[in-house]
């Protein structure tokens, strides 16, 4: 456990390093003033190494485009690469973050007159807003790239999931075999009368196992009575023998026998081998299937057997997530419970999302905090508080527009290219590659709804707050549409 928090803490430390690379880069190459013009050997290297960047993703989304069985430690080499692919492309855009807001900033007659304004004063002082740009757009790009490799990741654990019980089972599991009469009782106090299905296992440490006549090997054989052949397969009609094999599957192939291979330590290297007639019953989910031996057939090979799991049929009982939390309470660390409700999407990338928003968020208002001074600000305005207010505002959802649309630009470069290496197959027998589709509407939403955010903080939050204050002079603010001026330490 401890080996794999270092590991993913190292995983994601690289990248971290490179974006906050991209702030640094951004502040290195930003020129002085706005009619200072940027060193183009800034631009050459951010180019070189954007470009770097992206033949790097292609090539690891060539790599692994192919539906075939990839080794676990390559493909996760191989993603590694991808991510350091989409670092360096972050990490050669912070020249160009200067660079946007000093061509704005000359050419801010052909903008939006709201924006006029805005766009000079975020290039009047490059070196102190192009960082915090920076900041914006990497934050965006990650935000981005996670959200679509999310997507695809979700969309092939979907395609691969093999749901462990039936819909709506209840499954507990994990107690000691002194600890399984409690655990029934509890199951019985808490969901009273619904009848428990009891899978067994061996309590020697040998080894069992059970292959059918096409050379299926069945590693893990369900053991028990008639109550748990009529969960698995879904139909209390199936016919039950103490003597036969009963081979739940949806496939094709009919098995008419079963060889039980068993030893009784783990040191004998030469297994006995006993062969019961076997039939073939398809389930009622074509998902879930197994092999089950009636207990007394591993019993007169001179096993003991003890519960393994306790299983609610869902026939009978329908667990609800409610009676689940009541149960897992009531047994404490005793057992562990699993209910069985379909593929569940994992969520919490949406809080990285979230989390990463707000950096972008506070690097579009530390930008308008940077942007020019109050003197500037209250010139401008006349001295007016709702001019002030409307300047501020066109500062924070112009700089916020700017790192998002650079961000949003990289980042869906990223994330398309990277959800191939993300979605590589390691399994031996894997499914094709599951489609997905592009959130184009929430990453929409992310780069409309933070300029908006942006501007709504600056209209509603003190010009105080967000105007930096000049440490040569004490100016004078506006307090409110009714007076001209008022000092920052005169009393009303």
């Amino acid at each position: 456990m401890f080996e794999a928090i270092v590991g993913f803490t190292v995983l994601l430390s690289i990248p971290a390093a490179f974006v906050w690379g991209s702030v640094l880069f951004a502040a290195r190459s930003a020129p002085r003033g706005r009619y200072s013009h940027m060193h183009g050997h800034h631009l050459a290297w951010g180019a070189a190494l954007s470009t770097a960047g992206i033949v790097v993703m292609a090539l690891t989304a060539w790599s692994t485009h192919e539906d075939q069985h990839y080794d676990d430690f390559g493909s996760t080499m191989t993603a590694l690469a991808g991510v350091m692919g989409g670092t360096l492309l972050i990490l050669g855009l912070g020249p160009f973050t200067p660079w946007l807001l000093g061509v704005l900033g000359r050419n801010a007659v052909r903008l939006p007159p709201a924006f006029r304004l805005a766009a000079r004063h975020m290039a009047d002082k490059p070196a102190r807003t192009a960082p915090a740009v920076a900041t914006t757009m990497s934050a965006t790009a990650v935000a981005v790239a996670v959200m679509i490799i999310a997507v695809a990741v979700t969309a092939q654990a979907r395609a691969e999931y093999q749901p462990p019980a039936r819909p709506s089972t209840l499954v507990v599991e994990g107690f000691s075999a002194g600890q399984a009469a409690t655990v029934r009782a509890a199951v019985q106090h808490e969901l009273s009368g619904a009848p428990i299905a009891q899978n067994n296992r061996q309590r020697e440490t040998g080894y069992l196992s059970v292959r059918t006549f096409d050379h299926s090997v069945w590693t893990e054989a369900y053991i028990g009575d008639q109550a748990l052949l009529h969960y698995l397969t879904g139909d209390p009609s199936t016919p039950y023998d103490e003597g036969t094999a009963v081979v739940v599957t949806a496939d094709d192939e009919e098995a008419d026998s079963a060889q039980i291979q068993y030893t009784f330590s783990t040191t004998d290297h030469s297994p006995s081998a006993k062969t019961i007639p076997a039939i073939t019953v398809r389930p009622t989910d074509p998902r879930v299937g197994g092999v089950f031996i009636p207990a007394k057939v591993i019993q007169d090979l001179g096993f003991h057997l003890e519960p393994e799991q306790l299983i609610i049929d869902p026939s009978f009982h329908r667990t609800s997530a409610i009676e689940q939390e009541r149960l897992d309470r009531r047994l404490g660390e005793t057992a562990v419970t699993y209910l069985e409700r379909g593929f569940q999407a994992p969520t919490g990338w949406l809080y990285f999302v979230a989390a990463v928003a707000l950096i972008a968020l506070a690097g579009a208002l530390t930008a308008t905090r940077l942007a020019g001074s109050r003197r500037v600000l209250l010139r401008v305005s006349g001295g007016s508080a709702a001019t002030l207010r409307s300047l501020v505002t066109c500062r924070a959802a112009f700089s916020a527009a700017c790192g998002t649309a650079m961000g949003a630009s990289a980042g869906c470069v990223i994330g398309l290219l990277l959800a191939w290496p993300m979605t590589a197959p390691i399994a031996w027998d894997p499914p094709p590659r599951a489609p997905f589709e592009t959130p184009w509407t929430p990453i929409a939403t992310l780069v409309a709804g933070l300029p908006i955010l942006a501007a709504a903080i600056a209209a509603l939050a003190s010009p105080r707050w967000l105007t930096r204050l000049d440490l040569t002079s004490s100016p004078m603010l506006p307090t409110s549409p009714g007076s001209r001026w008022a000092s920052p330490t005169s009393k009303p």
